[in-house]
């Protein structure tokens, strides 16, 4: 019953043994595993639940503001450029109104995503309750047929 790893005959065994090497590759696999930091960025942002029952507010159609981020990392309100501070000051004025303007969001394909998470943020913080996202049906086409 004894175990030979060569020939029966005695000779030595010419193949390399490569359960150890194996083994440390195994090991190596699960520490570099563990080692990639989880994706933990995100923008938390609360979106209104929607409701089968119409409002009055609803029911009035309400100027609608527009904010486009470029590729070239410009921020458009309504088609104009503004910078950040204006763009505080903007959603400032719109939670004056009576009946708060729809603010819609629509990045560009090459937006900066650093730009967006920057811009989210303040509008998150200034209290805007009338929020979307726009334009997100142009990329739909992906995967479908003649697209």
């Amino acid at each position: 019953m004894a175990i030979s790893g060569g020939k029966d005959d005695g000779s030595p065994m010419m193949e390399m043994n490569t359960t150890p090497l194996i083994d440390v590759m195994l090991v190596l696999l699960i520490m570099f595993i563990i080692t990639i930091p989880v994706a933990t960025h995100s923008v938390d942002i609360d979106l209104p639940q929607p409701s089968d029952v119409p409002t009055p507010e609803d029911q009035v159609d309400p100027i609608k503001n527009k904010i486009v981020l470029t590729q070239t990392g410009e921020i458009l309100w309504n088609g104009t450029a503004i910078d950040q501070n204006e763009l505080v000051r903007n959603l400032q004025e719109t939670l004056a109104f009576a009946i708060e303007p729809e603010l819609q969001f629509e990045p560009e394909p090459l937006a900066s995503y650093d730009l967006s998470a920057k811009v989210l943020n303040i509008i998150k913080g200034s209290g805007v309750t009338k929020f979307g996202f726009v334009g997100n049906e142009k990329y739909r086409t992906f995967g479908k047929a003649g697209a």
